[in-house]
C-alpha cells in the first residue's frame, strides 16, 4: 500500500482576473477549487494512473470536511486527523499579469494529534510506501520528517521525500528510497548555481553518498536527471508541450516514476520515463495528468 503525508492540506481557490489592481474590486472571470498539498497531489496522480493510495494529515473544520469529499470525488482515501483548534487553509492563488498568492496558516496540531499520526504510521507494514512531501507548519516540531523517518527505520518501508534544504538533508541518513529535489533546490544545498544536466550530475551523486538509495532531480523545460541505487546514470530531455500550469508537475514526477516503477518489475528507467512524462503532462494541462496524456507523452521519448 501507498501513503501520503500532507501536513497542511488546503483548499486552493484559482481564480484569474483581467489586469488586476491594487485598491479597486477586480472580478474574476474564471474560477475553480482543487484539493491542495504536495502528497494530495501525488495521490491524485496515482490514481490516474491506476494506483491506491491513503492520505495521511491533519484537517479541522469545513474546509478539511470539504477536503476529503473532494478527494473522495477522485476517488482517493484519506485518513486525516481531526483537530479541534483553527480551521483548514485555503490558499487564494491569483492569476492576472503576475500571480499572487496568499497562503492560509491552518489548525493548531497538539502534540496528542501528532501522537494519532504516530499510531497511523506504526501500522504500516514491510513492502509498504510512504511519500512525505511539503513544509511543515509552525504549530509541528522543525524535525517531524527525521522523527517520522526514525521511527519507521527499518521496517521495510520505502519512503520518499520531496522537501527543500535542511528538511531534504537531515533525512539523508536513514536513506530514503527516493528523494526528488530540482535543479534549483540542489544547487542551494550546496551553494552553487546548476543549470545543465551534466552540472546537476556530481551534486545528484553527493545526495546519494550522504545516504539517498535513488536521487530524482527535475529540471522543468530541460528535462530530468535519475541516478540509480545501482550506480546508473539517466538523463533525458523534457518531452514537447506547451507549459499551462506547472503546480503539481514535481509531485506528478514522483507519483509517475512509482508508478513505473511498480508496473514494470523495480525497473528504473522506465520508472525515471515515466515520472518525466507524468510530470511534464500536468504541466501541459490545467489539471493533474491523466494515463492517456503520459502514454502520449511516452511515445515521443
Amino acid at each position: 500500500m501507498i501513503y501520503t503525508v500532507t501536513f497542511n492540506p488546503s483548499l486552493d481557490y484559482i481564480v484569474r482576473v483581467e489586469n488586476f489592481t491594487l485598491g479597486t474590486v477586480n472580478r474574476t472571470y474564471y474560477e475553480n477549487i482543487l484539493p491542495g498539498g504536495k502528497g494530495i497531489n501525488v495521490s491524485i496522480v496515482l490514481k490516474n494512473l491506476g494506483h491506491e493510495s491513503t492520505v495521511l494529515g491533519f484537517m479541522a473544520g469545513f474546509t478539511g470536511r470539504e477536503i476529503e469529499a473532494r478527494l473522495a470525488d477522485y476517488g482517493v482515501s484519506s485518513d486525516f486527523i481531526g483537530v479541534k483548534e483553527g480551521l483548514s487553509r485555503i490558499n487564494v492563488k491569483m492569476k492576472s499579469n503576475e500571480e499572487s498568492e496568499i497562503n492560509g496558516q491552518g489548525p493548531k496540531i497538539t502534540d496528542e494529534n501528532i501522537e494519532e499520526l504516530y499510531a497511523k504510521l506504526d501500522s504500516l507494514k514491510s513492502g509498504d510506501m510512504l511519500v512525505i512531501s511539503g513544509s511543515i507548519p509552525n504549530t509541528l516540531p522543525d524535525d517531524m520528517y527525521e522523527r517520522i523517518m526514525s521511527r519507521l527505520e527499518g521496517r521495510g518501508i520505502d519512503i520518499v521525500v520531496d522537501a527543500t534544504r535542511d528538511l531534504l538533508v537531515n533525512v539523508l541518513k536513514y536513506h530514503p528510497f527516493l528523494i526528488k529535489p530540482n535543479n534549483h533546490e540542489l544547487g542551494e544545498i550546496y551553494g552553487v548555481t546548476l543549470a545543465t544536466q551534466d552540472e546537476v550530475i556530481p551534486y545528484a551523486k553527493k545526495l546519494q553518498e550522504e545516504g539517498a538509495r535513488n536521487v530524482l532531480i527535475s529540471m522543468a523545460g530541460e528535462g530530468a536527471v535519475f541516478i540509480s541505487e545501482k550506480g546508473d546514470v539517466l538523463k533525458s530531455p523534457a518531452p514537447k508541450g506547451k507549459v499551462v500550469n506547472s503546480v503539481g508537475a514535481g509531485d506528478s514526477m514522483v507519483a509517475g516514476f512509482l508508478t513505473g516503477y511498480m508496473d514494470n518489475d523495480g525497473d528504473y528507467e522506465k520508472a525515471f520515463k515515466m515520472g518525466l512524462c507524468t510530470g511534464s503532462a500536468s504541466a501541459f494541462s490545467p489539471d493533474l495528468a491523466t494515463r492517456p496524456e503520459v502514454e502520449a507523452l511516452l511515445k515521443t521519448l
